[in-house]
């Protein structure tokens, strides 16, 4: 059983409490904190911190740690949302077919007006307009596609 499929059958985890709650905040917000510094931050033990961060890593909750990158820094000053309609039952193919896509950031089947909504991050318009128009759209499996401009972007941190 691949990594997603348990993901996909796991029950869900235990429920948190405010600590735990406290301890993602500050981890979004950075990261590379130390168990130290969770455990100032949030007023527990060091033993404590640890204690529960493994148990959220262990739970599923904290499902890795990631760099927040600044995509017009980075290189890729455009940015948009797509949404596809698909072809009915062909979402694990197109899934696989959009993770193999330059600039792709995330995708989500979803309910509503359209099938699946996605966002890319590319170099400029020019690549994002090749991306949607070329490659996209030549997935037989995507019936049609809308594209949203991103003008400005903002992180938000657990509540």
């Amino acid at each position: 059983m691949t990594d997603e499929q348990m993901a996909d059958t796991a029950p869900a985890g235990r429920p948190l409490d405010a600590i735990d709650r406290a301890i993602l905040r500050y981890l979004q917000e950075d990261g590379r904190a130390s168990i130290r510094s969770v455990a100032e931050r949030v007023h527990v033990s060091r033993a404590n911190a640890y204690a529960r961060i493994n148990r959220l890593i262990e739970d599923g909750v904290i499902r890795g740690f990631t760099a927040r990158v600044d995509h017009e820094r980075a290189g890729h000053g455009a940015s948009a949302y797509i949404t596809l309609k698909i072809v009915q039952n062909s979402w694990r193919t197109v899934r696989e077919k959009l993770l193999a896509l330059p600039g792709v950031a995330h995708i989500a089947l979803v309910s509503g007006d359209f099938d699946v909504l996605m966002l890319v991050h590319t170099p400029d318009n020019r690549s994002l307009r090749e991306l949607v128009l070329t490659r996209i759209q030549a997935v037989p499996e995507v019936l049609s596609s809308r594209t949203l401009l991103v003008f400005e972007e903002t992180d938000q941190v657990l509540s």
